[in-house]
């Protein structure tokens, strides 16, 4: 085993790939700079975080995890557009475990306020807390801000390296750096001779970084231009790594078996009958759960079969209907915040028609195609593990607690992930990794969850009800009074994160709905905090996910009410209060011909969410054939301010959307003794190729600011589809899924 750890400690950073003889550079400039966590060896160099540069040329050192979003290629042209250096040359791995990595937008994120507004000097206060992300370990993937996080730091560390390494050139050649330009990797002199960067690395080293200025856009080679993924080789041809492909010399392979009754303790269990089976090493006891250590990971599956579990019961209501009936209740209860509460929405303005309305949504599942899996060793002072995830430095911290090692003994190895959407910022599957590996020092142990174990352990999207009474007057919304419970996804995951509870208003609970940009002059939005055990978490958009069915529903149903075209009656609401919102819904109105009137046998439907920093508005086209309804059409426009790579967006954009559609269409999570219901895809369906819709997607850039682009394609998808169903049928959904209120081609 002495092997393993030569081979972890030369690779301390990257995987199976060591940087030799190199030199890093970045322009990672606060008050009190986090230590580089780079720690080289003999003959290795490492001034920064970010770029290293070797004999073999550049690798960016990423501190955002790639789970499909693509945000390794943006980042990676982010540094190319500065550095001088072809896209295709950079080398791409993630980082380890450290401050350094932090995330510089989410805090800002936190600031009050409906984001549309946001005020030039709300905007660069925001920017100014980005370094507490540093304080808080907040080397987080999420929240759609990789791209708000990179777009001027890694421009800058690109810059700062460019101009480190002309400098190195100049005092080796004895002219000023002025009179140096760089192309592909190499400083270029005034009589056409040329230094590459790996021949500067060194002298390089002991350069500080001078004060850069950044490029206009005019100039840029890479951003602004849809260019090729990075990732396409190694994931087209199965090369790729991902988590559940970590290899290891004398590794075994493990299954799980944890209560079915989320939260609930195990009373205790008979492994005998497994114990026997050929190829099973052991059954481990990890508290609430039981693994089996086999051969390969289908013997230890099938070996859990064997195993007898006594459970004990979970620690909520055991059936749905008893968990909505408690989420219902917390009407009763003071709301927890009132984000938006314009004019007087208690009276209803004279002459005006009320209407009252309520609406329901499920839990759902984040139902990743790769399951939730982590390869843990521990030799009794260090731990290596190995999974994709979007936290690595909480994850370091729960797994140095578990194997009882300090932090700095441990070493989280980000991989590639076969999706994400919020599961994989959790810590129970490295947790219960490190928990196997601590009960077997010296072997590398890769845990893998069956689909089922995976379905049935998720940290839901929670279930939620919208209750909204609103009022038309002359054509117009004059009042919109919308209240919404749930559990809280930021106070379950404080707690596990960081062992807190969050003070105060809760704004993502109820975000996509107090942060609209529509002009109603009596408006209020109150959040009430459901009080259940049932784990729940971040899942694509969070709080956006459910509030955005129920807002534009409800703003549907007032345009119907008040007689008018729900588009033309969104655009009316906006007008002077958020032009890109506007032009968002203008774009769609144009791209699909939207007319406010469809022939017999179409429906046509139209949301709009403003969510993490992006206008995004759709329309949804379904037609019914023979009886059965199927979603044909999409349009998607979106405002993201400045389009660093448009095919990427694109493709963000319309994975969204489908996300959404599936959740819409067919995602339900339910309890039954306690136990979740649905266990696999048969159960838990999502689109396919042959029933998901021609999708075309339009690309706007006069938002202020850089707007998010991973979660913000899939909150309006929900409420357009159900909105062409009314038009379609007469019939409005006012609950998901709505497989069970309509026929749908699945």
């Amino acid at each position: 085993m002495s092997r393993i750890g030569k081979i972890a400690r030369r690779s301390f950073l990257i995987g199976s790939v060591a940087i030799v003889g190199g030199v890093a550079f970045g322009a990672y400039k606060i008050n009190q700079p986090a230590p580089n966590p780079l720690k080289p060896l003999t003959g290795q160099t490492a001034l920064n975080p970010f770029i290293l540069i070797d004999a073999e040329g550049v690798t960016l050192i990423a501190p955002r995890a790639e789970m499909g979003q693509g945000v390794h290629t943006t980042w990676a042209a982010l540094i190319a557009e500065e550095l001088d250096v072809a896209l295709e040359d950079v080398r791409v791995l993630h980082g380890p475990a450290g401050k350094a990595y932090y995330n510089s937008a989410m805090m800002g994120e936190a600031l009050p306020g409906k984001g549309y507004d946001t005020s030039a000097f709300q905007h660069s206060l925001g920017e100014a807390m980005g370094s507490i992300g540093k304080l808080v370990d907040l080397q987080l993937t999420g929240g759609s801000s990789s791209m708000k996080d990179g777009f001027v730091r890694m421009r800058e560390t690109g810059a700062a390296a460019r101009e480190t390494l002309k400098q190195a050139a100049a005092n080796r050649l004895g002219i000023s750096r002025d009179q140096l330009k760089t192309e592909n990797g190499s400083v270029i002199a005034p009589d056409g001779s040329s230094l590459t960067y790996s021949e500067l690395a060194e002298d390089a080293a002991g350069i500080t970084p001078p004060d850069v200025t950044l490029r206009d856009p005019s100039q840029w080679r890479y951003l602004g231009k849809s260019t090729p993924r990075i990732d396409v080789v190694g994931k087209s041809t199965g090369t790729a790594q991902f988590g559940i492909d970590t290899r290891l010399p004398g590794m075994k392979f493990a299954a799980l078996r944890a209560n079915p009754r989320l939260g609930g303790g195990m009373k205790g269990f008979d492994a005998s009958a497994a114990e026997t089976m050929p190829g099973v090493e052991k059954v481990v006891d990890l508290g609430n759960a039981v693994a089996v250590v086999a051969n390969n990971t289908w013997l230890a599956q099938q070996a859990l079969d064997m195993v007898e579990i006594d459970w004990e019961d979970a620690p909520y209501p055991p059936e749905t209907d008893q968990l909505f009936d408690a989420i219902a209740r917390s009407f009763d209860e003071k709301p927890n915040s009132s984000m938006r509460d314009d004019g007087d929405a208690e009276t209803l303005p004279e002459g005006a028609t009320e209407l009252t309305v309520e609406y329901r949504v499920p839990y759902l599942a984040h139902a990743t195609m790769e399951p939730m899996n982590a390869t843990a060793l521990h030799d009794g002072i260090t731990l290596d593990v190995w999974c994709g995830n979007q936290d690595p430095i909480f994850q370091q911290k729960k797994c140095a607690e578990l194997a009882g090692v300090e932090q700095e003994n441990v070493r989280i190895h980000t991989t590639l992930m076969g999706g994400g959407f919020g599961r994989r910022a959790e810590l129970d599957f490295a947790s219960y990794a490190t928990l196997l590996a601590t009960q077997m020092k010296g072997t590398p142990v890769q845990l893998t969850w069956s689909r089922e174990e995976d379905m049935r352990h998720d940290f839901y999207r929670p279930g939620a009800i919208g209750r909204f009474r609103g009022a038309i007057k002359d054509g117009r919304a004059v009042l919109l009074d919308g209240q919404i419970a749930a559990q809280s996804v930021m106070g379950q995951s404080l707690k596990r994160y960081a062992g807190i509870s969050p003070m105060g208003p809760d704004k993502v609970h109820v975000e996509g709905a107090f942060n609209q940009p529509y002009g109603i002059p009596n408006y209020r939005i109150r959040g009430y905090l459901t009080d259940l055990a049932v784990p729940v978490g971040s899942w694509r958009s969070v709080g956006n996910s459910h509030n955005a069915f129920f807002h534009e529903t409800f703003i549907d149903e007032l345009a119907h009410a008040a007689g008018r075209d729900p588009l033309v009656f969104r655009i009316e609401l906006m007008q002077g209060v958020h032009a890109p919102s506007v032009g968002c819904l203008e774009a769609v109105r144009e791209m699909s011909g939207w007319t406010g009137k469809t022939p017999d046998g179409v429906g046509r439907g139209v949301a709009f969410t403003y969510s993490f920093g992006t206008p995004v508005a759709e329309v949804i086209e379904v037609v019914d054939e023979d009886g059965t309804i199927r979603i044909r059409k999409a349009w998607i426009a979106c405002d993201v301010g400045t389009a660093l790579d448009p095919s990427i967006i694109e493709a963000q954009m319309e994975s969204g959307l489908i996300y959404g559609l599936s959740a819409a269409c067919f995602g339900e999570i339910t309890f039954a003794g306690g136990e979740v219901e649905q266990f696999n895809f048969p159960d838990y369906d999502a689109l396919r190729l042959h029933n998901t819709p021609e999708i075309e997607t339009r690309i706007l850039e006069t938002n202020r600011y850089l707007g998010g682009v991973g979660e913000p394609g899939t909150p309006p998808s929900m409420p357009a589809l159900g909105n062409a169903l009314f038009d379609l049928t007469g019939k409005r959904a006012r609950t998901l899924p709505l497989s069970k209120e309509f026929d749908l081609l699945a």
